[in-house]
């Protein structure tokens, strides 16, 4: 693999600068955003919301409506595959004083919702789900949220996010307590558009303070490169002989740069060149050589900070010497599939040998055979994951499904075969 590539604008941001941008004063540009499925799908509940969102030149311009300037929408609101939307927007119509239904497909409707239905109830939302507490499920803002503390069970930004966008028009100080970080692209973007808020560690965890009742103000925002995306490529330089890549515009958010740091200890050799500061959050190009990898021992309390990478880090420390050990995988159980268990069939189909409990990985790395197909169980990271194996496999690897790939990457196949990948995509 060889050459260099632009890595697209990271999932998180864009779902969050969209949001934002839709609640403040004003009109907001938004370059370098994720043009995915579940992105779009998120643009398209604000809409129908009362946002204006429209696609100018290359950029996104979003006409926020501002406090208690949104309206209930005309029909469900459908978030497709897309977890990140359905909790975010939930927050924002917990606090905007309307009523909205939300549903999903079939993977995000049997994903857990409970977590931000408990806090947001607290704040007066009235919130109807099925008896899972998963969607579709129907939600009645607070005419007045009340301001809470709240300290999430599970370590969670979509939790955390939804209760401070509810808190944007609750008076008074909404503080959210993390015994664990998680990424904090909402509290820098809530600072680029002008709210008060702020962050302390203390002895129970990180305190994030928002003051309510807050306006904010329309602000352009460039979306950085997404780490998440970045890795499959980066993983597929590491393994495939000879390899040589440059990756431009990552985004190194300290709660977000787990993988690079792992795959570091792992030897792999990376450079990074050219860091800089774009709308609030570090970037970087990275710069890629194949490198013999050895096995690794990752802690729970690392998870958060690389909790979509492990799909691709699995990859790695498939065809690394020695054994690596995954710990706090727990939360993987709960994303687009049961990741855990979707990681190691795809192993096993492959000829790695891997074991798995209720919340780890234990991989054996040296030569993968390859040769399987892979049960994707519609997730985009498992399928883009063992694509990537592939690359470096003994023999070719399918999968089961790439449609869904759409949902966070759609250039994936284009950039990969850029740098000199090849797909057979049927």
């Amino acid at each position: 693999l060889r050459g260099s590539v632009r890595v697209p604008g990271d999932k998180s941001i864009s779902h969050r600068a969209l949001v934002l941008a839709a609640q403040a004063v004003g009109r907001s540009r938004i370059t370098g955003l994720l043009e995915s499925t579940d992105v779009l799908a998120t643009a398209a509940a604000l809409q129908a919301m009362g946002a204006r969102i429209e696609r100018d030149d290359g950029a996104w311009v979003v006409d926020g409506v501002g406090p208690a300037g949104f309206h209930a929408p005309d029909a469900p609101l459908d978030f497709g595959n897309s977890g990140t939307g359905a909790r975010l927007v939930m927050g924002l119509v917990a606090g905007a004083g309307i009523k909205a239904r939300f549903t999903g497909d079939a993977s995000l409707s049997a994903r857990p919702m409970k977590r931000v239905i408990a806090p947001l109830s607290r704040m007066g939302a009235q919130i109807t789900a099925t008896p899972d507490d998963t969607l579709p499920l129907d939600i009645v803002g607070a005419d007045a949220p009340l301001p809470i503390q709240y300290t999430p069970e599970v370590a969670s930004a979509q939790v955390k996010s939804a209760i401070l966008l509810a808190g944007l028009e609750a008076a008074g100080e909404t503080r959210v307590i993390e015994k664990r970080p998680t990424r904090d692209h909402t509290e820098r973007l809530l600072a680029l558009f002008g709210a008060e808020i702020a962050q302390e560690s203390t002895a129970e965890g990180v305190v994030i303070t928002l003051r309510g009742a807050a306006r904010l103000t329309a602000t352009d925002i460039h979306v950085s490169g997404d780490p998440s995306s970045a890795a499959f490529a980066m993983v597929a330089a590491l393994i495939v002989p000879n390899s040589h890549i440059t990756l431009e515009n990552v985004m190194l958010n300290p709660h977000r740069d787990g993988l690079l740091r792992v795959l570091t200890d792992m030897g792999a050799d990376i450079d990074t060149t050219d860091r800089r500061t774009q709308s609030g959050e570090e970037v970087a190009d990275i710069t890629i050589k194949h490198a013999p990898l050895k096995g690794v021992s990752v802690p729970a309390e690392a998870a958060p900070a690389l909790i979509d990478e492990y799909p691709a880090l699995a990859v790695a420390a498939a065809f690394a010497e020695g054994e690596t050990h995954l710990y706090g995988l727990d939360e993987l159980r709960v994303k687009e599939s049961d990741r855990l268990a979707a990681i190691a069939a795809g192993l096993r189909a492959n000829g790695a040998a891997v074991e798995e409990s209720a919340d780890s990985l234990h991989i054996q790395g040296g030569n993968v055979g390859g040769g399987g197909v892979v049960e994707t169980h519609h997730d985009h990271r498992i399928a883009m994951a063992f694509l990537t194996l592939g690359l470096a496999a003994d023999a070719p690897v399918s999968v089961d499904d790439t449609a869904m790939i759409a949902t966070s990457f759609p250039q994936f196949f284009e950039q990969m075969s850029d740098l000199g990948a090849r797909f057979d995509v049927g």
